[in-house]
């Protein structure tokens, strides 16, 4: 089999817009934008910072264009970058958040004002109740483990291709998982 063959279609994308076809370009940004702010709302929990990393995510991959090679799946290059900006940014906020504690003795300043996640009058079904209880469940996971849990579930990557965008082994990826999904299966044992 040539190696062309080989490609994704996404590489084969990604090959043109390093040979500067813009419409290439629009198009793995079509193709990519919504599941990558799905993947960041989901390890950021905040749906402005999602967007705004996705941006910053396209914004590497354009500038990346040039160096390029299609050395492994488009996605999980695309996820690599998303990951680490997701953990750059969860370093950072948690970072901000020990400064301001240090620093404000005030008990009511120190309060951090979080979005109010519970469902609307309207909204009130079991299902969303549920939903909403697994997702701050996978958000209280580990940022590796969370990140391992929403490729895994979420993008339905394989172990090879969540190890490569970890930069760890296969069996550290199953142990990932493993970790987390005992630690949901833990925190959500009232679902039986």
């Amino acid at each position: 089999m040539a190696a062309a063959a080989v490609i994704d279609f996404d590489a084969v994308l990604m090959l043109r817009v390093r040979g500067g076809c813009g419409t290439s370009f629009s198009a793995l940004l079509e193709r990519h934008r919504a599941p990558v702010i799905h993947f960041l709302f989901r390890m950021v929990q905040n749906q402005a910072i999602a967007e705004e990393l996705a941006q910053e995510v396209f914004l590497r991959v354009y500038r990346s264009r040039e160096k390029y090679e299609p050395s492994a799946k488009f996605t999980t290059w695309l996820f690599r970058i998303a990951t680490n900006l997701a953990f750059n940014w969860m370093r950072d906020e948690k970072n901000l958040k020990s400064q301001e504690s240090l620093h404000d003795n005030d008990a009511l300043n120190a309060t951090h004002k979080l979005c109010d996640h519970t469902p609307s009058v309207e909204s009130l079904l079991v299902r969303e109740v549920k939903f909403e209880e697994v997702r701050e469940a996978i958000g209280k996971l580990p940022a590796k483990q969370r990140a391992a849990v929403l490729m895994h579930k979420y993008e339905e990557m394989e172990y090879s291709q969540i190890a490569r965008v970890l930069g760890c082994s296969e069996s550290a990826v199953k142990s990932l998982l493993f970790r987390a999904y005992e630690s949901l299966r833990t925190r959500l044992a009232h679902y039986g």
